[in-house]
Formats: C-alpha cells, sequence, structure tokens
C-alpha cells in the first residue's frame, strides 16, 4: 500500500508498540565514526527546539478540530523571507485543498499554532506526470502577528547536493494513525542513480514529507519519491536532492 495521504485515503494499520519494543532490542549500535547509536531505531520524538520545526498537515476545514485529522508531514525550512515549508509533492499536489500546517503538533493540540499554506512550488515532472523522481515540493505559510513561522519555531537548511549516506540523517515524521511524532536515525544507501532509501521501521501512512536531517541540522532528503515513499513500513524513499531541487527552493525562497 502506498504511503500517499490525501485526507480521504484510509491509512495503513499502526504497527504495535510490541513492535517498536522489538527494534529497540534488536538494533545493533553505531560504530563510534558514524556517530551515536543505535541506528534504525523508532521512537517517540521528544519535543525540543529542533523538533517543533517539523509538523503536520491538515485540511483547513480542520482547524479548531485537529485530533485525528493530519495526513502528511513538513518542516520549517530557512529562506530569506522565514515563510517556507518543505514537503513530498503528493502531499500538496490537489490545487483545490486548502491545508494548514501544524508545527510541533502533538495530541491534538497546536502550540506553536495552524499556519496557512499560500503558494506551492511543485516540480513540472510532478505536475505533468507524477514523475517520482519528482516528489518534492515547497510551500509558504502565512505570517502570524506580523511574524513568520521561522521566527516562531526556527529552521533547518534545505542542502541539496550532499553526499547520500555521507552522514547519519534523523528522519522526523507523523504516522495518521498517531498523535505524536516518531523518528528514526540511520545512515541513507542510494536506490537507483535519482533516489535514496533508508531502513526505519514503522514509518507508515502520514509520514510522506519527512524531512531527514543530517547532525548539522541540513535537510538532504525528504520522504516521498520511488513508491510515493514506500511500500513498506520499514524502508522508506526521498529522491535525490540534485540541481533541480535547488532550483525548486531556489524559486520557492525567493528574495525578502
Amino acid at each position: 500500500m502506498e504511503r500517499i495521504s490525501r485526507i480521504s485515503v484510509t491509512s495503513r494499520p499502526a504497527l504495535l508498540a510490541a513492535v517498536v519494543m522489538l527494534a529497540l532490542t534488536s538494533a545493533s549500535v553505531a560504530a563510534a565514526d558514524d556517530g551515536p547509536g543505535p541506528f534504525g531505531v523508532t521512537a517517540d520524538v521528544v519535543p525540543n527546539r529542533q523538533t517543533v520545526r517539523v509538523g503536520a498537515l491538515f485540511g483547513a476545514d480542520r482547524s479548531g478540530d485537529l485530533a485525528e485529522g493530519h495526513f502528511c508531514t513538513a518542516s520549517v525550512v530557512h529562506s530569506p523571507r522565514g515563510d517556507l515549508i518543505a514537503t513530498a509533492a503528493h502531499c500538496v499536489s490537489d490545487p483545490d485543498s486548502d491545508l494548514v500546517f501544524v508545527p510541533g503538533y502533538r495530541d491534538g493540540k497546536a502550540p506553536y499554532g495552524e499556519w496557512k499554506l499560500g503558494h506551492r512550488y511543485l516540480p513540472d515532472g510532478w505536475s505533468k506526470d507524477q514523475d517520482e523522481d519528482s516528489d518534492l515540493a515547497f510551500a509558504t505559510v502565512d505570517d502570524q502577528g506580523g511574524k513568520p513561522i521561522e521566527d516562531v519555531v526556527g529552521a533547518n537548511r534545505f542542502t541539496p547536493g550532499t553526499t547520500t549516506g555521507a552522514t547519519a540523517v534523523t528522519v522526523i515524521g507523523y504516522p495518521d494513525s498517531r498523535e505524536v511524532p516518531i523518528s528514526c536515525t540511520n545512515k541513507p544507501t542510494a536506490h537507483s542513480s535519482t533516489q535514496q532509501r533508508i531502513d526505519c521501521p514503522a514509518f507508515t501512512s502520514g509520514t510522506s514529507g519527512s524531512p531527514w536531517i543530517n547532525g548539522d541540522g541540513q535537510v538532504v532528503g525528504i520522504l516521498g519519491g520511488h513508491e510515493e515513499g514506500g511500500s513498506t513500513d520499514d524502508v522508506s524513499y526521498s529522491v535525490m536532492l540534485g540541481s533541480a531541487a535547488a532550483e525548486l527552493y531556489k524559486d520557492a525562497a525567493g528574495d525578502p
């Protein structure tokens, strides 16, 4: 079952907590030069200054009634205007959908507000052909109280051109059957010349758009791409962030 998460799509069943605990006990600890281990372990996210930059997407009709209504993940990425989020193209490609982004969403609450999506930036390859190698998008969000979202929760840096697997990354996302985000750290590997993959359990429907963040706070992948993120819960994909991704970001970030 694809990880695509339109509002009307029925989510895949959630994995039981026991499965996650099994992963915790069976994961191997990383070698010292690979960074802190263990790798390949999925656990609930502890809210902090970095993790609240990641949030969930909702239909605007769920505003004020968020519980169990999220369907994809997105994250704030740095831009001159401070108003930009990154996600998967298949999460925001419906031009008739009004959406809101809720950073740090947890248990039906929006601790940093609900931010209405404005203009969306999708690659031509996705808009014309839904090409899986173009499953990446950006969107602006409207300011609140005269402040852009980056002033409220901060931002990670979108960094195309990083060598796949050069360092471990942490993937943070919102399974649509759970009300708290999950995270997993591992090293990506190449799936093809245009796609990268990561082995992390329990990344079910709803995690499309999850950022892959390295230790320098750089977004080097976005969960999506091949099979719109993956057909199993334990292997996820991202398009390779190369020159096309850099051009899309440049277009979306613009000038202040």
